[in-house]
Order: structure tokens, then sequence, then C-alpha cells
């Protein structure tokens, strides 16, 4: 009589578990981020970008727009604002046993956003991102200082990339 009782309470244990998880499960909502129901893409290209002060601000501004406006350009009337500012350094990483000069280095460019809300100035979402682009140094300087600023577009460009899913997240809420 006691193993048929355990079973029963074994059995209604792992109905109320089942059920349970069902009802946990059924609370989670996964969608993706750029469908249509969503809305994030008619509030990205509603997106207004600050003026850049510098060449690497610049490079990252520029890829926000086309991120944001899917290649339509920068917003005529935008909705959002985002006040961008981004800096780059460069570092020596591989020096020369013989003398004092580098054969590589990493380029480090760091950028820090914040969206709001025109209507209301109020903040959506803040953040930084940092991304690092690595540059082999020729013998030849002006070889050396395009190899940095060939990095410094893809780590910009990488950057970009990052701060422009950060603020379609920030959007989808």
């Amino acid at each position: 009589m006691s193993s048929e009782i355990a079973r029963k309470l074994a059995r209604n244990a792992g109905i109320a578990m089942i059920l349970a998880t069902a009802t946990f499960l059924s609370a989670c909502q996964v969608r993706p981020l750029y469908s249509e129901s969503s809305g994030v893409t008619e509030k990205l290209s509603s997106v207004g970008f600050s003026d850049a002060s510098g060449r690497v601000e610049q490079q990252v501004r520029n890829r926000l727009i086309f991120l944001a406006s899917r290649g339509a350009g920068e917003a005529a009337n935008p909705q959002y604002h985002v006040e961008l500012r981004a800096t780059s350094s460069v570092a020596d990483t591989l020096l020369r046993q013989s003398g004092d000069t580098s054969r590589a280095g990493r380029v480090t460019v760091t950028v820090t956003y914040t969206l709001s809300a025109i209507a209301d100035g109020r903040v959506i979402k803040a953040g930084s991102r940092q991304t690092t682009a690595l540059v082999d140094f020729s013998e030849q300087e002006f070889a050396k200082q395009r190899a940095i600023r060939d990095a410094e577009n893809r780590a910009a460009d990488q950057a970009a990339e990052f701060v422009g899913a950060d603020l379609a997240a920030a959007l989808s809420r």
C-alpha cells in the first residue's frame, strides 16, 4: 500500500513539475531583433547623431548612420539623438631586440555614447564600447602611418557595429 502511495506522490510531483516548467517557459518571448513587428527598423531610421570632432569619430558616425538607416542616409526629422564621442590610441607590442623600434602594435578605439529621446530629453541608453585592431609596422614612415589609419578604420567600424547593436536592443524595449 505504501508503494502505491509513493508512486502516486511521485507521479503528482512529476506532473506539477511539468506544469511549472511549462508555465515558466510560456513567459519567455524570443523574437528576432529586426523583425517588422518589433518596430526597431523604423526607430533606428529616426535616430540622429551628433557631429564628429575628429577623423575616427567621423568614421564611427558614418558607419552608424549607414547601419541605422540601412543605407538611406541620416534622418531628416529624428525622434532620437545619439551623443557620440570616439577616441583612438596606438600602442607598440613587439619591440626589436636590436633597437628601440617596434614591429607591431595595437590600435584601440573607444566609443562613448548616450541615446536620448528628443521629445522629452529622457536618456534611454548610455554606454561605452572598445575595440582593438592589430597592425604591423613598416620601416617606412608613410607605410606605418597608413597601416595605423587602416587599423583605426577597422576598429572604428567594429565599434560602430557594437554600438549599433546596443542602440537596436535599447530601442526594441
